[in-house]
């Protein structure tokens, strides 16, 4: 179970650069393959052999300086009820101001660890006013520079001290199914009509504020977890910022699963935010299904579902190779289909492809299509082997790793997919010297 930190404070002091310099390095080095980090306030980041995930609340606040105030008020709020740990950063060279007080105020009145950063101290002379950050009453000050790095590594140790490394992931007998998507596509609705009529063969375990509600599902034939992100505490309608909670609602249950139902609304078609949540579950490594809910209140011709299903997979491209069901929750349409669609993902997920049937298979397709020789050099692909990952993943061992192009790498996918079943599993590929 990873650690969540927030990154709150009010605009204009330097967050997003900071959680740049946390999440970025890292998925430069760790994943080449998905190019671009494509969510920007949520990112991956690892200090001294602790992994942790990261939210940029700064990066979700929209509105004119009036709705500031309370936008971030409830941001932070947020940030307080779902975070493990917060990250408060002020800037060093303007020193207190009132929305910083107004953010410390909130603060004060949790018992989460809560770290203040002073930042932009590359300017010499901020650090005397580093000390007046002490009389928010917080405890230590970091001041640091997010533009150079200077002072993030003894902020990142205090972070992380006491936390105990967990290598290994939660090895869950059961298979996690977790219900995500924006607000009002009809998540708890799924869920009642899962569990409403089997109230009495599903055990609830308490779900406490920081996971989302997990309840054991045992019937026709199913055996999982159920992991449910419909927001446990309804809120008020008022101009809120959909995305951020949605998002903050979203990752703890996709970092726990296996297997996600990502809701989206047949009205709407996949929005922005819906694909936010697909490339989180991607970049997670997790299986997905997409379930079209509200189906029955879309007019049909012939041929509808299929000119939607293909909307669907264009906007999803390159990782498309995902099933779609169209349910309508509210009439009990293919809500048994929706879990029996998931378990098969999930067993694509946790399929281990022998060495030699990789071998054979793969080095025929390479044989065939080899990668194209770059000033000259020839790329040899020797053998392939699946890494032992939660997730799929396989290693191309060649003399030139460093001339595989990404295109090819796609290639390779797209072969993978057409030999194997990996439909709704994000797959990652590695060219590794021998």
């Amino acid at each position: 179970m990873g650690m969540l930190i927030a990154i709150v404070g009010r605009p204009n002091v330097g967050k997003s650069t900071f959680f740049n310099r946390l999440v970025e390095r890292r998925d430069a080095i760790v994943d080449p393959t998905s190019g671009v980090t494509r969510d920007r306030h949520y990112g991956k980041s690892e200090w001294s052999g602790h992994k942790f995930s990261v939210i940029d609340t700064g990066g979700y606040i929209i509105g004119s300086e009036d709705v500031f105030e309370l936008e971030i008020r409830k941001q932070v709020e947020t940030a307080m009820e779902e975070a493990d740990k917060i990250l408060f950063v002020v800037d060093a060279t303007t020193g207190i101001t009132d929305p910083d007080l107004g953010v410390a105020n909130m603060l004060r009145r949790i018992d989460k660890p809560v770290f203040v950063v002073a930042n932009k101290i590359d300017s010499g002379d901020a650090s005397s006013i580093v000390p007046e950050f002490y009389s928010f009453g917080l405890g230590e000050v970091y001041p640091i520079s997010a533009v150079n790095g200077a002072g993030t590594g003894e902020l990142l140790d205090a972070v992380v001290e006491g936390e105990t490394i967990n290598e290994k992931e939660e090895e869950s007998d059961k298979p996690r199914i977790a219900i995500v998507g924006r607000p009002n596509v009809g998540k708890s609705s799924l869920i009642n009509a899962l569990l409403g009529e089997e109230r009495n063969i599903v055990t609830p375990v308490a779900g406490t504020t920081r996971d989302p509600l997990h309840s054991e599902y045992n019937a026709f034939g199913f055996d999982l977890t159920l992991l449910d992100t419909a927001g446990i505490r309804k809120r008020s309608k008022v101009h809120e910022n959909v995305e951020f909670y949605s998002v903050m609602r979203a990752v703890r249950a996709i970092e726990n699963s296996d297997v996600c139902l990502l809701m989206i609304d047949a009205q709407d078609g996949i929005e922005k935010q819906d694909l936010n949540i697909f490339y989180m579950i991607e970049g997670n490594s997790k299986g997905v299904v997409v379930l079209v809910n509200k189906w029955d209140l879309i007019e049909k011709e012939t041929a509808t579902m299929k000119a939607f299903e293909d909307k669907i997979r264009e906007r999803l491209a390159p990782f498309n190779d995902v099933p779609i069901v169209f349910t309508s929750v509210h009439n009990l349409q293919r809500v048994h289909k929706a879990l029996e669609t998931a378990m098969e993902v999930y067993q694509n997920r946790t399929q281990k492809i022998s060495t030699s049937k990789l071998n054979e298979l793969m080095l025929g397709e390479i044989a065939k299509n080899p990668p194209p020789a770059l000033k000259g050099k020839y790329v040899k692909v020797k053998y392939v082997t699946q890494l032992p990952t939660h997730a799929p993943s396989f290693a191309f061992f060649c003399n030139l790793p460093q001339y595989v192009k990404d295109s090819y790498k796609r290639f390779i996918e797209n072969k993978l997919r057409e030999h194997f079943n990996f439909t709704g599993v994000p797959i990652k590929i590695f060219f590794r010297k021998k």
